[in-house]
């Protein structure tokens, strides 16, 4: 879910701002590794969300909280790699 909604969030990132667009592909691999990313961390500093996963009692809230974490976490990421990218450029 993370990665999907990663890679998701780094193309909407990319397209709606022309300044952070690394392209489709590079848009959708930061997004993938940006979701990937947050989507390890989310729990970490939420372990309500790990724990209902474990006793097989996920809600929608959960499932939310990941599709909202990879999505962000991959926009996040590609304005980074796209900033920086073309303060270099």
């Amino acid at each position: 879910m993370n990665l999907v909604a990663g890679a998701i969030g780094g193309n909407a990132a990319g397209k709606a701002s022309p300044s952070f667009d690394l392209g489709t592909i590079g848009n959708t691999i930061a997004g993938l590794v940006g979701g990937g990313v947050l989507g390890q961390l989310v729990p970490i500093v939420l372990p309500a969300i790990t724990a209902a996963a474990a006793g097989g009692n996920l809600s929608i809230g959960g499932i939310l909280a990941n599709l909202i974490s990879g999505g962000a976490g991959g926009a996040i990421l590609t304005a980074i790699i796209g900033a920086v990218k073309n303060k270099t450029a």
